[in-house]
This record gives structure tokens, C-alpha cells and sequence, in this order.
């Protein structure tokens, strides 16, 4: 059996979800002989993307601010056309090396527009190979909804004129790519459902916490963080808290929190051991982002959703309130948390029933790795060498 060769760009801006899904799927690709090169562009994070793959390191940009409105480095700095170029030949010359049989984007055309200076390129570069890779999008099954005209159209043009295959990493049970993307019938290119991608099993937790409460990367949910450190200040029933910052919490907000911190509460930046917690947990409390929900659902643990959704986000807010109509998770939103407001859900959601049984699919990421294998099987079959995309 050939060994396939895997190209997969992921660019992430704030958090780290969008690095999390991609590593867990690249990991997955790995597992399942794939040769796989994984080409990062945001902050460094350890850990990521992990063992298995090759790692291309571009030069680090990240948003500007919580609306995404502008790029920046690592300094803070907005980015120049010198900049984009040097990341654009960067990305250029490691597909050239890769030699990719499959590229795949993670995000891209349904969101990281700010990257088409690179990303536009490299998709011509894909048209101009023989034998052309098989191109595919990997997006979450719930969208950021678009407000300006025209956006959706573009997106949809960019799917049918380039990409093979957009893999939609949910589970259509739950939700389908139609509902936070009005154009989906318009898609031309094959659309599939991977299941959601969730860790695998943990072992059992190795500490045990009444309120577990995490901030994904921790560039955004800093009301989260501070109504946190005040409500287990402010609680008089003994419970035992966990707060996890994220590892994008600047030092100095993280060493103020930690200084602040009353006995009852631990705080950490990151545990690798995470999942396991929420086994051990009586409540889970987070944002209600993509991967944070994948591990709750793994865990069956109680769960608090405080959806982010500065900046006009509304992904957050879909995914925890159709959580919620499912009797998977309780929700506060932003605009109610305060130190106060937060302690009260915690109560009530403490006191509520246990959460509903549910069968959603969570192995996304093995379905990822199986879906590209028998797609480019039979894609390959249609493309000649020396032609571009089968019409």
C-alpha cells in the first residue's frame, strides 16, 4: 500500500482550538501510515502539534485583538507585504519539498480570510502540480455566521473552482454544516461528516475538584478567569477549585491571579492531564469552544458553558445552547457573568440532574484519516497526470 503524504496548514489566532483539532487529526493520520507534515503559523505552544508528524514552523502572526480585525507578531506589531511574502515563499518552498499526494486546510475559505496573501498562492501552486493533490478543507461543524454581503458567495466560489473534499468534523445528529452556512447546497465539491474530534478515552483522574474551570489558550476569557478567582473567594461551602488560565494568559495577569488566590483554589496555566480532570470533576465550567465540549462530552461530566462571543462570535453561542436544548450543559452568557452571577450557575448547576445520555459520534479524528484515504482512492482514479481537478 502506497504511504500517502499529508500536507496540512493550520493557522491558529487567539486560542488554540483550531491547532488542538488539527494535531489530534494529524496524530490520527500518523496512526494510519500516513507521512504527514504539519505547517503551523501561530504562537508557538508546547506540545503541539505533536509526535507523529513533521513540523513547519512559519513566522509567527496572531490576531491583533479579540474581533480578529488585524495581524500582528509576537510583539505586537502589525504585519508588512515584506512579512507576507517571506511567510508566503516560506509556505511555498515546504509544499514544494512535502511533495503532498493530499493538502489539506484547516479553516480556509470558510474562515482565516486574513491568510489569503499565502493561502491563495499556494492553492495556485496546488493547479500547477502533476499530479495535483487532492485538496480538502477542514472545518467545525459550527460556523462564525457572516454578516457582510458577499462573504458566503466568495467562499462558496473558492470551494467549487479548487477544493475536492470539505470535511465537516461533527456529527450531523447533533449538527450540519447548513445551519450556520446558508449556501451548503450550493457546494459542489463533496461535503462529508468525520464525527466530532475528541480525544481518545483518559485514565482515571489523578486529582478530584468540586469546579473545574478552563479558558482554552487563555487569550480571551479574562472575565471568566477574574469572576472566577472572586467567587471562590467569596464561597463558604469548602469546596475544591481548579483554574485553568490557558497558556496564553500574559505572566504578569497570571502571577496578579495567582497571587490573589484564596487556599481553596489551584491555579495552573495548562495540565496535560486535563481530560482526566473533568472525569474527576463535579462540575465543569468553560467556554463553550470546539475541543473544551469534545472532552466534556468524552467525560459525561456536568458541564457550565460561558460562551465566548466578543467581537460579534456567535459559533460559541450556537454550540452551548443546542448543548443546553439536549440537557448536555446549563449556560450563562457573557453579558451575565460576574462574580456573583457565576456562583449562583454554579450552584444551580450543581444541584441539577446529571447530564442526559447521548451517542454523538466522537472519533472525528480516526474517520478523518479513514475518509482521506478511500477519497483519494477513488479520486485518484478520475485524474489523469498532467490535469487539474476532475469537473
Amino acid at each position: 500500500m502506497k504511504r500517502l503524504r499529508a500536507f496540512f496548514y493550520v493557522q491558529h489566532l487567539l486560542g488554540i482550538g483550531h491547532l488542538a483539532r488539527a494535531s489530534r487529526i494529524a496524530a490520527a493520520l500518523a496512526d494510519d501510515g500516513f507521512d504527514v507534515t504539519v505547517v503551523t503559523g501561530g504562537a508557538p505552544i508546547a506540545g503541539f502539534p505533536g509526535p507523529g508528524a513533521k513540523s513547519v514552523t512559519l513566522p509567527p502572526v496572531t490576531s491583533g485583538d479579540e474581533g480578529f480585525s488585524g495581524l500582528v507578531d509576537l510583539q505586537g506589531k502589525p504585519i508588512d507585504d515584506d512579512f507576507k511574502k517571506w511567510r508566503s515563499e516560506m509556505l511555498l518552498q515546504a509544499f514544494r519539498e512535502c511533495r503532498p499526494d493530499i493538502v489539506i486546510v484547516e479553516a480556509f475559505p470558510f474562515g482565516r480570510r486574513q491568510m489569503r496573501f499565502e493561502l491563495l498562492p499556494l492553492i495556485e501552486a496546488i493547479e500547477a502540480t502533476s499530479p495535483r493533490p487532492l485538496l480538502a478543507t477542514s472545518v467545525r461543524d459550527i460556523l462564525q455566521e457572516r454578516v457582510k454581503p458577499g462573504r458566503n458567495e466568495e467562499t462558496v466560489d473558492l470551494i467549487n473552482r479548487h477544493f475536492d473534499l470539505v470535511m465537516v468534523h461533527g456529527d450531523p445528529a447533533f449538527a450540519t454544516i447548513d445551519k450556520t452556512f446558508p449556501l451548503a447546497e450550493a457546494i459542489r465539491a463533496d461535503v462529508t461528516y468525520t464525527g466530532l474530534v475528541a480525544a481518545p478515552p483518559s485514565p482515571a483522574a489523578s486529582e478530584r475538584f468540586d469546579v473545574l474551570v478552563s479558558v482554552g489558550g487563555g487569550a480571551a476569557g479574562k472575565s471568566l478567569v477574574s469572576s472566577t478567582v472572586a467567587a471562590a473567594r467569596n464561597a463558604n461551602n469548602g469546596w475544591k477549585w481548579c483554574l485553568i488560565t490557558g497558556p496564553n494568559l500574559p505572566k504578569d495577569e497570571f502571577d496578579a491571579i495567582a497571587h490573589d488566590a484564596t487556599p481553596g483554589l489551584s491555579i495552573f496555566r495548562f495540565r496535560e492531564d486535563f481530560a482526566s480532570l473533568l472525569g474527576g470533576a463535579r462540575l465543569s465550567v468553560s467556554q463553550a469552544g470546539y475541543n473544551t465540549v469534545c472532552d466534556v462530552l468524552r467525560a459525561g461530566c456536568r458541564s457550565l458553558l460561558v460562551p465566548f462571543a466578543a467581537g460579534g462570535e456567535t459559533e460559541q453561542t450556537v454550540r452551548a445552547l443546542m448543548l443546553e436544548d439536549l440537557g448536555l450543559a446549563t449556560v450563562l452568557t457573557e453579558k451575565d457573568l460576574t462574580p456573583e452571577g457565576l456562583a449562583q450557575a454554579i450552584e444551580q448547576a450543581l444541584v441539577g440532574p446529571t447530564p442526559s445520555a447521548h451517542r454523538l459520534d466522537l472519533e472525528g479524528a480516526r474517520h478523518s484519516a479513514q475518509i482521506l484515504r478511500e477519497r483519494y482512492r477513488t479520486w485518484s482514479l478520475k485524474v489523469e497526470p498532467g490535469f487539474g481537478k476532475v469537473q
